[in-house]
Parts: C-alpha cells; sequence; structure tokens
C-alpha cells in the first residue's frame, strides 16, 4: 500500500509513535511524586494538548522540568528536544534516546536535529522545548535559541507556553501554570525567515512575562 501511494505522488502515512518502557516508568514515578512528597499545583490544563502535532515551550530551570511538563499528558509521549551533553555516556544514551529525545548541538547549527523535530510533528507527535537551552534561575526567558522559532514557522504547530515557578523542590508546594496557545499565523504568512523567527521569539518572550507577572500577582 505504501508503495502504491508513492507512486501515486502521495506521502506515507506516519508511523504510530512507539511506546518507551523507561518513557512509562517514569510517568508512575511522577504521578506517586507529584501528588505525596513533591506536589506540583497545575493551573490552565485545559490549554495542554493531549494530541499533537504540538510543541510545548518551557522555561528551564530544574532537571526535573520535563517530567513536571509531560507528566498531565496521558494519550501521548512528549518528545523533547535535549542537548548533546545529556548523553555523556552510553547508558544515558540508550535512555534518553529510547524516551524519544532529539538531541542537537546547541552550539552549532544543527540543522539534522532542527529537520528531526519538524518531522515529528508533522507526524503528530508532541514535541517539548526548553529554548533557553540550558537552567536559568532568572524565571523568564532571557536567551531564547533562534532554532524555536524556525522548528514552529517550518511545522505550523501550535504553541503552547508552560511556565514553571520557580525551581522543583520536594516538601514544597509546587505551581506550573499553562498558558493559551500563542498565536504566529501573521508571522507564518510572511514566511520562513530571519525576521520572522526573531519575532516569533520576540512574542515568546513577552508571553512568558505575562504569565510570571500574572503567577507573582496571587
Amino acid at each position: 500500500m505504501s508503495e502504491q501511494k508513492q507512486a501515486a505522488g502521495q506521502a506515507p502515512a506516519p508511523e504510530k509513535q512507539r511506546k518507551s518502557r523507561w518513557y512509562a516508568a517514569a510517568r508512575v514515578l511522577a504521578a506517586v511524586l507529584f501528588h505525596t512528597v513533591g506536589p506540583v499545583a497545575y493551573e490552565g490544563l485545559e490549554n495542554l494538548p493531549q494530541d499533537g502535532p504540538c510543541i510545548l515551550i518551557g522555561n528551564h530551570q530544574s532537571w526535573m522540568d520535563p517530567v513536571i511538563v509531560a507528566a498531565p499528558i496521558k494519550k501521548k509521549e512528549v518528545t523533547f528536544l535535549g542537548k548533546k551533553e545529556l548523553v555523556g555516556n552510553r547508558l544515558v544514551h540508550h535512555v534518553l534516546t529510547d524516551m524519544h529525545m532529539i538531541i542537537v548541538d546547541r552550539h552549532n547549527s544543527d540543522m539534522e536535529a532542527m529537520r528531526a523535530c519538524v518531522r515529528a510533528l508533522r507526524g503528530g507527535e508532541i514535541l517539548g522545548i526548553f529554548p533557553e537551552g540550558t537552567r536559568h534561575h532568572g524565571g523568564t526567558m532571557e536567551q531564547l535559541e533562534s532554532g524555536v522559532g524556525l522548528i514552529a514557522l517550518r511545522s505550523g504547530a501550535p504553541v503552547v507556553p508552560v511556565y514553571i515557578d520557580g525551581k522543583y523542590r520536594l516538601f514544597h508546594r509546587n505551581r506550573c501554570v499553562v498558558g493559551a496557545p500563542i498565536d504566529y499565523s501573521d508571522l507564518r504568512a510572511e514566511g520562513v525567515n530571519r525576521d520572522t523567527c526573531q519575532r516569533l521569539m520576540e512574542r515568546i518572550t513577552g508571553v512568558y512575562a505575562g504569565l510570571r507577572d500574572r503567577v507573582k500577582e496571587k
């Protein structure tokens, strides 16, 4: 059937996401942890997608951030974009790649990683990105990686902001706020270029500043 589709000039159907045992184990542990010694209070879960394609963008302050972002999503296993420094040995590399992580070289123009992200989105996956590139403790996105704008504009996937209020702590009520999808249809209509990528990143920064201010007011 796929050969007939290709012969007719149609793209083959995307492969169904492979389930990860490591991801399933992490999901169970997170469910226990987030309801006991390290509770996480979520707000705006109605904005959180259960199906893709979608780009989840989060601020990065703790190694637990990917777990916090992914935990409420039950239908899909989130594919995260992660720096190559995380996979320093064979075991870690096996675990993280089995959990769908796309490895990116933050210090070079890693176009293969960008293409992998776009392919995942076009296959209906949920992609998680922390565009600050590394853990940052200022609470807002002050330094963003430009590749995020490129991925969004090329894929056209909805962009949903997830704001984590402070570094994750045990024996403390942690807070995570999911914002409404960021509208960037006007920028996409202008095409994919350096200017539209930059303006999208500025828009994302503004959205996070608003989420931060809203959280601090409560």
